[in-house]
């Protein structure tokens, strides 16, 4: 039997990158999954693959910031599939990214736009989850958060606010709900390389982010699924309340590592590019 065998998840920002990559793992270890996102033809297509692989899926278009759409999600979870036990909260309003700026520049429009889909539609998810996983005995939430929510950057303040946010959102509902056996994680990834991103990122900022990779590679969406469906499944039964970063170590490491250290001997192995070379 697979760990998901006889569960039923609800899966956010199902449709694509990371969110859709939850949603295959949770369906290739037996669970039946809710494929949920704003783009419906991308939920069906998730769900089109998950049947392919002979798995049970549901898609539903709806906006996580809209509070009677997300009510009728887990309405109809619960009366296609009998309940809910797991709940990945991963959709978020990654269409505001390239207008999220520096504090002074930032359209206050855009932070409102973000808080409402980032944090207020995850806590509308958890709302509407929590009270059927207590009829069930229990279950497991996860909140998929960023290393944008751990440390400052020069822009994104509405998202990495919003994700700092959920850090302790997550803390709060495991502290509340631990003893109706609901546990909470959060997971802060940090460079994935999803096709949204690909496509955002310039080769010179592709260089630059690599450059802080302890690891030779970036992260993929299929990296952070593998932690998900840990912390989803029997497995991760004692962990609850953390904040979990998938970052390849870029959060790990002293601010001049990338130009060598403290050390020409801290450099890679087999990195030809110079410590001094002209960085973009």
């Amino acid at each position: 039997m697979g760990r998901f065998e006889g569960k039923v998840a609800v899966v956010t920002g199902a449709g694509a990158g990371i969110g859709k990559a939850c949603a295959l793992a949770i369906a290739r270890g037996g669970g039946r999954v809710v494929v949920a996102d704003i783009d419906g033809s991308a939920a069906i297509a998730c769900t089109a693959q998950i049947a392919a692989e002979a798995g049970h899926a549901l898609p539903i278009a709806m906006d996580i910031a809209d509070e009677q759409a997300v009510a009728a999600l887990f309405e109809t979870a619960e009366r296609h599939f009998g309940g809910v036990d797991l709940l990945v909260n991963n959709a978020s309003a990654m269409h505001l990214t390239p207008r999220d700026r520096a504090i002074l520049d930032l359209d206050l429009a855009v932070w409102d736009q973000t808080m409402a889909t980032n944090l207020r539609g995850t806590l509308l998810c958890c709302r509407q989850a929590i009270p059927r996983m207590i009829a069930r005995g229990g279950g497991a939430i996860v909140n998929m958060s960023s290393c944008q929510g751990l440390s400052g950057d020069t822009a994104q303040t509405s998202y990495a606010a919003s994700k700092a946010a959920m850090n302790m959102l997550s803390a709060s509902l495991a502290t509340q709900y631990g003893h109706a056996q609901i546990r909470c994680n959060a997971v802060a990834p940090g460079l994935i390389m999803t096709e949204r991103l690909l496509a955002k990122l310039d080769e010179c900022m592709q260089r630059h982010l690599r450059r802080h990779q302890l690891l030779q590679r970036v992260g993929r969406p299929e990296d952070v699924a593998a932690l998900v469906a840990f912390l989803l499944s029997a497995d991760a039964a004692f962990i609850t309340g953390q904040v979990v970063c998938i970052d390849g170590g870029m959060l790990a490491h002293v601010p001049t590592y990338a130009d060598g250290g403290n050390s020409c001997a801290a450099r890679p192995a087999g990195d030809t590019e110079s410590a001094t070379a002209a960085r973009c």
